[in-house]
């Protein structure tokens, strides 16, 4: 599509070139007038955008309709799929009243996480897909009750040990955006930190902490850190792209992000929240 994009814009530049040739080609033979310069520029204004009305219907509206399409296809999917995952919640617990054993409840509990995770991963497709087309609007988070929802992910996952300090902080922002930028920041402090080692998340006076005592960046890797498919240590899994989306999300919503890490002692990653907190006087408005 790129590519498109830039044969359109030369092919327009050299049509407009052209017509500007033109245009001293007539004035040049039939003498320069008030006339004859505003009856040329009339004529290439014309063109031009006769010319690029055909550029924008070939490149611009397909693509966006084949995005409207896409999105309205994934709707319907995930409508869809919506129905099962209901069943099964629903089923799973009327089995749930009725049992009494241990391990049946336990896999029970099992599966209502898996359609719980499913139902979050369509919600994040759909986001993710609608994003593309056109900006997600913002909305009012409880960013001490998202934190917590988020962590309780992490801790049933059996990893490093994590701790909180949490105060209230209301926040105007693309909720699933902010999960995706926090589930990231969190993975990245486990995934780099030995598995005993402590994790903290503090939030307080309107800035997000997330601190751990892993392997740490030196100032070679700091200044490498937000570019696409870096990754400090090559062994961690993963495609070295999440830093890059992380900053591209805190750019996008008015979020400052900074990285303080030191090699072998661990890493703190802050996000200053100032520019998107709810403010008092605007809770007493809304």
């Amino acid at each position: 599509m790129k590519r498109q994009i830039w044969f359109a814009t030369f092919g327009y530049v050299v049509s407009v070139l052209i017509l500007l040739s033109f245009h001293y080609w007539f004035l040049k033979n039939e003498g320069f007038s008030e006339t004859n310069f505003i009856l040329g520029a009339f004529f290439i204004l014309l063109l031009s955008i006769g010319w690029g009305y055909i550029i924008t219907s070939h490149l611009i509206f397909p693509r966006q309709k084949t995005q409207e399409h896409l999105l309205h296809l994934t709707k319907d999917i995930i409508h869809e799929l919506n129905i099962p995952l209901a069943t099964i919640h629903a089923n799973s617990a009327m089995l749930r009243k009725r049992m009494d054993d241990a391990h049946a409840l336990k896999r029970l509990g099992r599966i209502d996480d898996a359609a719980s995770r499913l139902e979050r991963l369509y919600d994040e497709l759909v986001y993710t897909i609608r994003k593309e087309v056109h900006r997600i609007e913002r909305e009012r988070v409880d960013l001490q009750a998202l934190v917590q929802s988020r962590i309780e992910v992490f801790v049933e996952q059996n990893r490093n040990p994590i701790r909180m300090h949490l105060e209230p902080c209301e926040v105007l922002t693309d909720r699933i955006g902010f999960e995706q930028v926090f589930d990231n920041l969190v993975n990245n402090a486990l995934k780099y930190s030995p598995k005993e080692k402590e994790v903290r998340i503090v939030l307080s006076q309107e800035r997000l902490q997330i601190i751990d005592e892993g392997i740490g960046m030196d100032e070679t890797e700091l200044v490498q850190v937000y570019e696409h498919y870096y990754q400090g240590n090559r062994q961690k899994e993963g495609e070295g792209i999440g830093l890059a989306l992380v900053k591209a999300f805190c750019d996008e919503e008015d979020i400052t992000i900074q990285i303080e890490s030191k090699k072998g002692v661990g890493t703190k990653v802050i996000l200053d929240l100032q520019k998107i907190v709810v403010k008092q006087d605007e809770k007493e408005q809304g």
